[in-house]
């Protein structure tokens, strides 16, 4: 299931969710997050990570500082104002779906 489709759809909200309890992160961070979250269960790639990451920074939703460590420039990413305000927009827009999804998977009734 690491490469499903599924996960794509919501990388994201996945990423948003991420920066807003960490404050902020770089990509190679975010992607061992996940993994350590998932319990492996979930790989994001850099061939998925890095557009994902840039489209959210063209939205407005992300602000990069970069810092020099170990004598190599690393980019950090962090939500900005309206990041944080689409992030609350987001995830509940996911927890609706997922409930609607449940609902339709497990529906508390069944047809005769």
């Amino acid at each position: 299931m690491a490469n499903s489709k599924l996960y794509k759809g919501s990388l994201s909200t996945i990423i948003l969710k991420l920066l807003d309890e960490e404050g902020k992160m770089y990509g190679y961070e975010i992607t061992q997050k996940v993994r350590q979250l998932t319990k492996g269960e979930l790989k994001i790639t850099e061939g998925a990570l890095y557009p994902a990451l840039h489209k959210l920074e063209a939205e407005g939703l992300l602000d990069v500082e970069v810092a020099k460590v170990d004598n190599r420039l690393r980019k950090y990413y962090k939500l900005t104002e309206q990041g944080e305000k689409e992030t609350v927009n987001r995830l509940a827009e996911l927890e609706e779906f997922i409930r609607s999804m449940e609902t339709l998977l497990n529906p508390k009734w069944k047809l005769l």
